[in-house]
């Protein structure tokens, strides 16, 4: 068997042989010569990981609101008082939430403490009112609280110290400004309140004229935040120093005055030279001007709201029945995004970035304008009724003759009409004021 196949074998050889039709065996040499690039290219190339490109820079705009006095008179508190035994105070806020809500920053100025039931409730002359109107509060959408005003010790320390309990204790992340609990005895650590969004930080400050001739009591000098001179300058500037933006609300003027007294102007003047950029007043009761300042050796200009009357009260006079709610929207951008020439580019200033504020989209050295873009004002009516779930306040633009008819200003006030309200509007915000 095994001769046989070695005869087969060479039989084979000998054929492929003489036919000339057999292959040579390629060589290494061979191989490499045909498909070098092959080769050379499996073995080398190295795959690079994609590089990150950093997003671009995103403007910034805060919307901010503010509303006027909530003036808790007996006809105001009484009407939170249901007769299955409930408390509330949601009505008072329900046609004007939604502009509420809608806000990054919704201010609100509470006139009078929120001592509680326990404390004895009370109107005029010494206010003092229940907790659940501060609930009320936060479930329109407030998030800064003002409490300092010439009622603030209308029922002492322990009125105050009442209000900062139930704020801590049940909204601890609400800003509550103007007033301070027994730990606070040294301005220059007083903690200022910034709101930041993307980068853009709104610095807020809140002063009151007085307390109605109540002393300020000895063992707590510091309990409410007064309009004094080198406090306020002390404040401004380290607000400055953590801040894009300064807002300052002062409880301050003439009651039912509609224009702005010297005081005001005073202190208007020393805000300007303290390079402020917003100013929203209360105190007077009515509404008062919105104007700029501005002047000729100072590219600054600030903006300022001298009142916004009241939010809500039963004060027995028309005019006091309008009130108004402020309207701004603060902005940022690149230096190069915005043209400062258009007129509609308000009370700017520069803000060099450092490589510490990590805002994304710039870098150390990049210039941002923050400014005033838009502001405006919308009027508000107190609806005054009688009785739970009944006085409310309405929107200007969402009143009516029928609901005008209906107030019961009319009953001390004859004359109250849709009318008298787009009249005083226009008289005192002047082109401000759109029907």
């Amino acid at each position: 068997m095994k001769k046989k196949l070695s005869i087969l074998l060479s039989a084979l050889f000998l054929l492929l042989s003489i036919s000339g039709c057999s292959s040579p065996v390629p060589t290494d040499a061979t191989i490499a010569h045909e498909i070098p690039d092959i080769i050379e290219t499996t073995s080398m190339v190295e795959t690079e990981p994609p590089t990150e490109t950093e997003p671009p820079y995103e403007p910034v705009s805060v919307d901010l609101v503010m509303v006027g006095d909530i003036l808790a008179h007996e006809g105001v508190y009484n009407s939170g008082f249901y007769p299955d035994g409930t408390i509330n105070y949601d009505h008072i806020f329900a046609q004007v939430k939604d502009d509420i809500q809608a806000a990054d920053i919704a201010i609100v100025n509470q006139e009078v403490v929120l001592g509680g039931i326990e404390l004895g409730l009370s109107g005029y002359p010494c206010f003092n009112s229940p907790t659940e109107l501060g609930d009320a509060l936060i479930t329109a959408g407030f998030n800064v609280v003002l409490h300092a005003t010439n009622h603030t010790l209308d029922k002492g320390i322990t009125g105050v110290d009442n209000t900062l309990n139930f704020w801590k204790e049940k909204y601890p992340d609400i800003a509550v400004l103007g007033i301070h609990d027994e730990t606070f005895t040294d301005y220059s650590t007083q903690d200022i309140y910034v709101y930041e969004q993307n980068g853009l930080r709104i610095a807020i400050l809140n002063y009151t004229y007085g307390t109605n001739g109540i002393p300020v009591p000895q063992s707590r000098p510091l309990i409410v935040n007064l309009l004094d001179e080198e406090k306020a300058a002390m404040d401004i500037a380290r607000a400055k120093e953590i801040a894009d933006f300064v807002v300052v609300c002062p409880h301050w003027g003439t009651e039912y005055v509609y224009t702005p007294d010297s005081y005001q102007k005073k202190w208007t003047q020393f805000f300007y030279e303290h390079e402020v950029d917003l100013v929203i007043g209360t105190h007077p009761h009515v509404i008062e001007p919105v104007e700029w300042i501005e002047s000729e050796d100072s590219d600054h200009k600030m903006l300022v709201y001298y009142s916004l009357g009241n939010f809500v009260s039963n004060q027995d006079r028309l005019p006091r029945m309008l009130g108004a709610m402020a309207k701004v929207t603060i902005s940022m951008d690149l230096a190069e995004n915005v043209d400062l020439t258009d007129e509609s580019i308000i009370g700017y200033h520069k803000k060099i970035i450092t490589d510490d504020d990590n805002i994304p989209g710039t870098s150390g050295g990049d210039e941002l304008i923050v400014y005033i873009s838009e502001y405006g004002v919308e009027p508000l009516v107190t609806h005054k009724l009688f009785g739970p779930g009944s006085i409310t306040t309405y929107k200007l633009s969402d009143y009516t003759d029928t609901l005008a008819a209906q107030n019961r200003i009319n009953n001390d006030e004859p004359g109250f009409s849709l009318q008298y309200l787009k009249d005083l509007s226009r008289q005192v915000f002047g082109d401000l004021y759109v029907e």
